[in-house]
């Protein structure tokens, strides 16, 4: 989305934090710091499924958008609905929220999700459906691309809502005052103290991933790209790009009337998403 720092991400072991759980499923909600594969401390929250009407091995991974974070409103909304379809792992980005580092704006923010999968996994659930926002909506798509069927870290399913299918795009004004917070030193002041958002200086080297050239690599792994039609970000021709370079394993919603990420998923649309992953997942 825009320069950041460096950093190509390649496959990784995960090491979990040692209050990781054991194999069986677990029927209470747990609160830690995961550590990632670069050393990060990362707040993660588990929230079990609210009913055992659904397949009680799912679990959903949240990845959120960039200045949002584990305790946003919209963040816990999303995660009580999702957990009526199975549990539900919510975290907060290096450089949000009450975890370390510094936010790379969608490069390293991969070994994040990797460590939060992997921590969903460990309390016994066999599938895991990634679900992301925005930044956190490319992050998926690269997880999904980097972390193939022998990792721990794998997802069986991908839904990217309201991403990117490229980097530093300025299209539009939302997009052009979010490059502005990003590679100005004024603009990092802001994003720590308006945001709190902690934001690093240095610029991608190597660049990562793109999210379009990411999308091949994800099959078979089912994939669900939503935008709307109404995103003042990213303009329609970024979902068609991310779902033509797909390919037949990818589903395509264009949301009539929806704006951006998390702020714009409704309650249809999320319990919409809940019913395709219980169906597709694994």
């Amino acid at each position: 989305m825009s320069n950041g720092p460096a950093g190509h991400v390649a496959r990784s072991t995960i090491r979990p934090h040692r209050e990781t759980p054991g194999k069986a499923p677990h029927r209470t909600p747990a609160r830690t710091f995961l550590r990632t594969a670069d050393g990060i401390r990362i707040d993660a929250v588990y929230k079990p499924a609210e009913t055992d009407s659904n397949a009680s091995d799912l679990v959903f991974v949240i990845a959120h958008g960039f200045t949002a974070g584990a305790d946003r409103p919209h963040v816990r909304r999303i995660a009580r609905t999702f957990a009526r379809y199975g549990a539900v792992v919510t975290f907060s980005f290096r450089g949000h929220g009450a975890s370390g580092g510094r936010s790379t704006v969608g490069d390293r923010e991969v070994l994040d999700l990797a460590a939060a999968v992997a921590w969903a996994r460990g309390f016994g659930h066999a599938r895991v459906v990634t679900v992301g926002f925005s930044m956190g909506g490319s992050v998926v798509l690269r997880h999904a691309a980097l972390y193939g069927p022998d990792s721990a870290a794998r997802t069986d399913a991908v839904v990217s809502v309201s991403a990117p299918a490229r980097w530093y795009y300025r299209g539009t004004a939302p997009m052009r005052r979010l490059h502005w917070l990003v590679t100005r030193p004024e603009g990092r002041v802001v994003g720590r103290y308006g945001f709190r958002t902690r934001i690093h200086h240095l610029a991608w080297d190597p660049v990562p991933l793109s999210p379009v050239d990411a999308v091949p690599r994800i099959a078979p792994t089912p994939l669900l790209v939503v935008h709307g039609d109404r995103d003042g970000y990213f303009p329609l021709d970024h979902p068609r790009m991310l779902a033509e370079a797909a390919g037949d394993h990818a589903e395509l919603w264009l949301e009539p009337g929806m704006g951006h990420a998390e702020h714009a998923s409704g309650e249809e649309l999320l319990r919409r998403i809940g019913d395709w992953a219980v169906t597709r997942a694994g």
